[in-house]
């Protein structure tokens, strides 16, 4: 990598962002807040709007990103996403260029986008984020990293611009098998969420009082502090929608069957987001699971 694209990264300069979702808007605002130029570039014009009013660069398509951008960043809802953007890319060379890949995919897209990438000049990293929309505003995700060392190395000054940890994981895919055994967690854990609070309010304990003191409890986890108020205040407005997070169960799954493995409280997990789906949920937030708890009989 040459001394002037290592110049944009030592001094923070121009990086881009595809996918500007709620996580790749986060990312935008708390980057953009810091110094960075970030380039944008997503199909909704409404988003690229939204990076515009930050103080971004919006781009209208993504051979049209600067080629002087050291960094992208990509946060994608989907493979064949990821597919049509590595594909736009490897258009053009970009010599030294390092591809930070957020998504949660499979593995098999994130190799194929890998690959092609490599042919423009591109190197990738698999680097899911643990945390949510919420927590991305406050610079709260962990990045899972893996891929070539010397690239994070590259590029760890940036991932911690807006995070507050970034660990590397090993070889190319690491980060996505990691990313999957920590939504399993964060599946079961926000199902637990709400049945305990379910438990609570049947037995016309104060809510308010039992997030206070479960959150001092052994009984306490991330999603206990970051849902639990919003199933007891019924805010269901879309941190992660329930569409999103249900191909983020998909994927999870594939991947256990995938290594054979057993996982009887995801399972059951699964079958509450999908009731929770049905009765008209699709677009609000996983802690909608609350309300179809306390609707079983």
């Amino acid at each position: 990598m040459n001394q002037t694209r290592n110049r944009h990264v030592a001094n923070k300069r121009v990086v881009g962002i595809i996918g500007l979702g709620i996580m790749g808007l986060a990312i935008a605002e708390n980057l953009i807040k810091d110094g960075y130029i970030v380039h944008g570039f997503d199909t909704l014009s409404r988003q690229r709007q939204k990076l515009k009013k930050l103080g971004g660069y919006p781009s209208s398509s993504i051979t049209g990103l600067p080629l002087e951008i050291e960094v992208i960043l990509t946060s994608l809802p989907s493979g064949q996403a990821l597919a049509e953007v590595s594909t736009a890319l490897s258009i053009q060379a970009r010599n030294g260029v390092v591809l930070v890949e957020t998504s949660t995919l499979t593995l098999e897209d994130k190799k194929h986008a890998a690959k092609l990438l490599k042919l423009a000049g591109i190197q990738t990293l698999d680097c899911p984020l643990s945390g949510t929309g919420s927590q991305a505003k406050v610079k709260d995700l962990v990045v899972y990293a893996s891929g070539s060392k010397q690239a994070f190395n590259h590029v760890k000054s940036f991932l911690l611009d807006f995070s507050r940890h970034a660990v590397y994981l090993g070889k190319f895919g690491n980060g996505i098998k990691m990313k999957f055994v920590t939504n399993l967690l964060v599946a079961i854990h926000n199902v637990a969420t709400a049945e305990a609070l379910n438990v609570a309010k049947t037995a016309g304990l104060n809510l308010e009082q039992v997030l206070e003191v479960v959150s001092d409890s052994a009984g306490q986890s991330k999603m206990w502090q970051i849902r639990g108020p919003r199933m007891v205040k019924e805010d269901y407005s879309p941190m992660m929608t329930m569409n999103l997070w249900q191909k983020d169960m998909k994927i999870i799954k594939a991947f256990v069957d995938q290594v054979s493995a057993k996982t009887l409280l995801f399972d059951a997990a699964c079958l509450l987001y999908s009731q929770t789906i049905e009765s008209g949920h699709s677009q609000h937030d996983c802690s909608a699971v609350f309300e179809t708890i306390q609707k079983l009989k």
